[in-house]
């Protein structure tokens, strides 16, 4: 039987978010960013082992590109966890929301579309309540850093993306990933780790990223990118579910409706259509390079 692709989509944001919320519980044998450096440094293990890329055949222009993404993939993902160890993971998945929310309201070149970015970091406001006087500057800077990360991701995935086929585009960023985030991270990853960690962290790699990417290329198979940019706006408010159900972080009435302001901006700049005769933007997604795939495919980072 046939597994719906809006369910696929589904699947992928909540592998994504569990495994987020999952990692927290290694932050004390391994600190935030010794876990997530150790995820994504067995991903990038099994990737280049299967896919084994040969750099003979590539330009020195891919091999750049793939280097700056493997960057960006490592400096996000290394600062998105180190805001979920400081901030409820609603919150930080809504602020690191702005990069890409940012990124699809400038492609549409419309000046009106710049509302849903604005609408977003209203619901962020609501959701970190600044005025509470218990603010986590750092959390949130953390989360700040993720979404400029986010947005410069999209950018080096498009151009990747059309340089590098199949899973080797992929595979090279996670491995330079892996190694440009080692000096930070590497060490506490390995001094803490055991066979037990060992193991717990195989299977955070495989909800993220390996599980997301391949649930990912299905559902796009089958789904038209509107209808999966619509349903990527829901991963806030799914983020937001795992905090409480996993991490006990009950959010107030108030941060709801923040989470809930920053889906309906995801959705808006998803929906929102380019003016006449302006080529459609590519959607602000996380995706896999996968292979050379047209302008209107869309793109997902590794969150």
């Amino acid at each position: 039987m046939k597994v719906p692709a809006p369910a696929l989509a589904v699947s992928a944001m909540v592998s994504v978010q569990l495994g987020a919320a999952l990692s927290t519980h290694l932050f004390a044998a391994l600190t935030p960013s010794g876990s997530a450096w150790l995820r994504v440094a067995i991903a990038a293990v099994i990737l280049l082992a299967a896919t084994r890329p040969r750099l003979r055949g590539l330009s020195r222009s891919a091999v750049r590109g793939a280097l700056l993404l493997g960057t960006a993939t490592g400096v996000m993902t290394l600062v998105f966890i180190e805001a979920v160890a400081r901030i409820p993971l609603g919150t930080t998945v809504a602020i690191e929301f702005l990069g890409p929310l940012t990124v699809a309201a400038v492609r549409t070149h419309r000046r009106s579309a710049l509302v849903w970015p604005a609408l977003a970091l209203v619901g962020v406001v609501g959701l970190t309540r600044p005025w509470a006087g218990h603010l986590n500057l750092i959390g949130i800077a953390f989360a700040a850093a993720a979404a400029v990360s986010w947005a410069g991701y999209i950018l080096l995935t498009q151009r990747v993306g059309t340089q590098v086929q199949g899973l080797q585009g992929l595979a090279m960023s996670l491995g330079t990933a892996a190694v440009v985030t080692a000096p930070f991270a590497a060490w506490p990853a390995i001094h803490g780790l055991t066979p037990v960690i060992a193991l717990q962290a195989l299977g955070l790699a495989l909800l993220v990223p390996l599980l997301p990417f391949a649930f990912e290329m299905l559902a796009l198979r089958r789904m038209k990118v509107a209808a999966f940019g619509t349903l990527m706006a829901l991963e806030p408010g799914i983020g937001t579910a795992f905090g409480l159900a996993l991490l006990a972080q009950t959010p107030s009435p108030l941060q709801v409706l923040g989470v809930a302001l920053v889906i309906l901006a995801g959705v808006g700049a998803q929906r929102t259509p380019p003016p006449a005769g302006v080529e459609p933007a590519q959607s602000t997604l996380r995706e896999p390079i996968t292979t050379v795939r047209p302008t209107d495919e869309p793109l997902r980072p590794t969150g």
